[in-house]
């Protein structure tokens, strides 16, 4: 069977388990490994030290898979709520914004099952295949592999861009040792626009296509782990979860198609619940109404957190002050830093109104 029919009977497999693309990149990822080094060096990974621990693996796939030769990186596509409705919960101070891709089931699970199948058909037809599948689970240059593939670009935000699908969408990988003939990448169409840079309510992506994590409400309320700095909290607005800002003002993700995956429907209804209505959550309801989804991975403390700096940047309100002040006694002290700092600007707001 000639490579090209392979590749269309791969993709054909891939749509029917509901990938939106798919491309076959090689593992020469040198062009890339002298940016991965200065970033590192830069500090800009912040308390994320499994990436500095892993350092050049992420650009070196058969160090982290012997006998790798091929990549098959596929996108999946996970937005349920509208950009115009993400937008809506944004400039409601007094709601959660939860970042899109965290609205549902967890998506290592969803899309590694799928990834299995995707793997297993294709061994079936080639009769042998060596294979491990990644879903954001590894040190792998994700972006930079899917570049390679022709699956898009990357933005001046950093991730890939589709002029298909923008960019609300996930990538998957599956390490092969069966050497395909790899896609043709495609050119970057992002011109002079800099939407994503302006939009950016921390300035995190400091220039185009270069990002400081330690500045991005994406790590500040999801990967680190300790207090976040005073100086982000009133930036962080109601983003109690990520950030998706860079991507909803995006041109290209008018493109974005909402995802027919039933398991990304919106967890405990989300999307409807007010930050003081979460805030009134005890860890055992936090953990059942959010069983299955990535968002437990931050834990309790954390959670709390951050609806506390949201409750701070909340409409001014007697009733969001007395419940920081009622729970204040209880919570732990990660949580007292942030609620103390709510109270203060709510007291603050209030003597303004």
């Amino acid at each position: 069977m000639g490579s090209e029919q392979i590749l269309a009977n791969l993709r054909q497999t891939a749509q029917s388990l509901g990938f939106s693309s798919l491309g076959v990149s090689d593992i020469d990822l040198s062009q890339a490994e002298p940016y991965l080094i200065e970033w590192l060096s830069k500090g800009f990974h912040g308390e994320m030290g499994y990436m500095a621990k892993h350092g050049v693996k992420r650009s070196r796939p058969a160090e982290l898979v012997p006998g790798t030769v091929s990549i098959i990186t596929v996108t999946f596509p996970y937005l349920k709520v509208s950009r115009e409705e993400s937008w809506k919960t944004i400039q409601q101070p007094d709601s959660a914004y939860i970042a899109r891709y965290a609205l549902g089931n967890d998506y290592h699970d969803v899309i590694r099952e799928r990834l299995h199948t995707l793997a297993n058909a294709i061994k079936a037809e080639l009769g042998t295949l060596g294979y491990r599948v990644f879903v954001d689970s590894a040190p792998i240059l994700e972006v930079e592999v899917a570049q390679k593939a022709g699956l898009g670009w990357r933005g001046k935000h950093t991730l890939l861009l589709s002029r298909q699908q923008g960019s609300f969408f996930f990538l998957g990988e599956i390490f092969t040792d069966y050497s395909f003939t790899p896609t043709e990448p495609t050119s970057s169409h992002c011109g002079s626009c800099s939407r994503c840079i302006a939009i950016c309510p921390t300035q995190a992506i400091i220039e185009p296509y270069k990002l400081d994590a330690r500045r991005c409400i994406a790590y500040l309320t999801i990967e680190l782990k300790g207090v976040i700095p005073e100086e982000f909290r009133s930036m962080i607005g109601n983003r109690i979860y990520g950030c998706d800002d860079c991507q909803l003002v995006c041109p290209w993700n008018k493109y974005a198609t909402l995802s027919q995956e039933i398991r990304f429907e919106s967890q405990a209804q989300l999307e409807q619940l007010s930050l003081l209505d979460l805030w009134s959550w005890s860890e055992v309801e936090f953990k059942e109404k959010l069983k299955g989804s990535p968002i437990l991975r931050i834990g309790y403390a954390c959670w709390r957190r951050n609806i506390a700096v949201g409750l701070g940047n909340a409409t001014p309100s007697k009733t969001i002050l007395n419940a920081l002040i009622e729970t204040y006694p209880e919570d732990c002290d990660l949580v007292r830093a942030h609620s103390s700092w709510a109270i203060e600007k709510q007291l603050n707001g209030l003597e303004v109104c």
